[in-house]
């Protein structure tokens, strides 16, 4: 007799879709800020009709693009299971030393270095004290945060106009596109997250903050190098952070020490909204790139309307809120299936 074949039943759409959930769990919450930017984009649209101009759009990345490399550095920190609150004051501290030293006479090639360097250092303290000390990183970056913003009290208690036109032609110029623009800042910025995207999904040290992130232990024993790691992602959010401050004193003209009060948080918010999970383990670069874009929408939508930027923070607040809830959901659904 001869064994009768029964075809399995073609998979359905729905079908199709719990697989790529079950695959792609780690990306959905990037989608799911995707579907926002677009949804937000559309209705802003609609509602003002001249909101999607190419010289609104281009004004995005314009007006946020310290912000947005300050999420870089923050998503590598946040993927490994730390947190960093200084960057705000770092940016700070950099942007007015860079203001002061330039107003002294110092030529600019050393100034840009030196910003770079001092943000670093700060980044280096935060790592050491997290890892050799064991300290834990919300304390660790609070100190950060308190040094920073104490250093820039010392170099200077007002806002320091900067008139080196090398700083300011990072913010003047504009390269156009058709009705499109992007200036050297923009560049810059965009530059940090491919670079910083590539570092994390193509190297070793990529994968071993992802490792460590995971579960700490077991990267231990895998023989990854988890010391080095754990400091040397504080190093690249201190020097993001000094970066930072170059393009905000680029962007504002001048250094003021109480600049970016508030910022660490609107940092890490971008960074949870574009999928980045807070118990590490799991985030996306370019995810936090479109976590910045919607933070820079919203903000923008907000000014059109006229109405207070304290709803800016409000309906952050209650995406972020949203976006924790979506991220539990998605690890207790993998701790089900594992």
């Amino acid at each position: 007799m001869s064994a009768t074949v029964v075809d399995a039943p073609a998979p359905t759409a729905m079908d199709r879709v719990r697989t790529f959930t079950a695959r792609r769990a780690s990306v959905l919450p990037t989608l799911a800020a995707v579907v926002i930017l677009v949804i937000v984009l559309i209705g802003a649209q609609a509602e003002f009709g001249n909101f999607l101009s190419p010289r609104n759009l281009s004004a995005l990345l314009l007006d946020h693009a310290y912000l947005m490399v300050l999420a870089v550095g923050m998503t590598f920190v946040i993927v490994t299971g730390g947190i960093d609150l200084s960057v705000g004051s770092v940016m700070a501290f950099t942007g007015i030393l860079g203001s002061s030293m330039l107003a002294s006479g110092t030529p600019v090639w050393l100034v840009i270095p030196i910003m770079l360097a001092g943000g670093a250092a700060i980044g280096t303290l935060i790592g050491v004290l997290v890892q050799y000390f064991n300290v834990q990183p919300f304390i660790a970056s609070l100190a950060g945060l308190f040094l920073g913003r104490g250093l820039a009290y010392v170099v200077s208690l007002s806002s320091i106009r900067v008139e080196n036109q090398p700083i300011l032609w990072l913010q003047q110029t504009r390269f156009l596109i058709g009705d499109w623009y992007i200036t050297p800042t923009g560049i810059i910025a965009l530059l940090v997250v491919a670079a910083g995207a590539v570092v994390m999904a193509l190297t070793r040290f990529g994968r071993t903050v992802y490792a460590i992130g995971g579960s700490e232990q077991s990267a231990r024993l895998m023989g990854l190098s988890v010391a080095r790691t754990k400091v040397l992602v504080y190093v690249i959010s201190g020097l993001c952070g000094g970066l930072a401050g170059l393009l905000l004193t680029a962007y504002s003209g001048a250094g003021y020490p109480r600049n970016g009060i508030g910022t660490e948080l609107d940092v890490i918010a971008c960074v949870v909204i574009g999928g980045t999970l807070l118990t590490g383990g799991r985030g996306y670069v370019l995810g936090s790139m479109i976590g910045v874009f919607v933070f820079a929408t919203i903000n923008t939508i907000i000014s059109f309307m006229g109405a207070e930027q304290s709803w800016t923070h409000i309906i952050i607040g209650a995406l972020l809120l949203l976006f924790i809830v979506v991220q539990r959901a998605i690890v207790a659904r993998s701790d089900r299936r594992t």
